[in-house]
C-alpha cells in the first residue's frame, strides 16, 4: 500500500518561535522518544538543535542534558 504524502514524516526547519515546512507530512518525531508528534501539536522544539519534543518535561531535560541514560 502507497502512504500519501500526509502519511509521512515531515521535514521541518525550526525557528525561534516557528518552524517552516522542508518536506510535507503529517508529524515529526521526538527527538528524544521518537514518538510521533502531529504537527498540529507540535509545540516544543529547539532551533539551535533542530529538534522536536512531545512535551515540556521532555523539551525541558534534553536541553538541560538529564535526558542521558546512564552508561554503566
Amino acid at each position: 500500500m502507497l502512504m500519501s504524502g500526509s502519511d509521512k514524516v515531515a521535514k521541518l526547519y525550526y525557528g525561534p518561535s516557528s518552524f517552516r515546512v522542508l518536506r510535507p507530512g503529517r508529524y515529526v518525531l521526538c527527538a528524544v522518544t521518537g514518538e510521533a508528534i502531529e504537527l498540529e501539536e507540535l509545540r516544543y522544539w529547539s532551533a539551535e538543535r533542530q529538534e522536536a519534543y512531545a512535551s515540556c518535561e521532555i523539551a525541558t531535560k534534553r536541553l538541560l542534558g538529564l535526558d542521558a541514560l546512564p552508561k554503566g
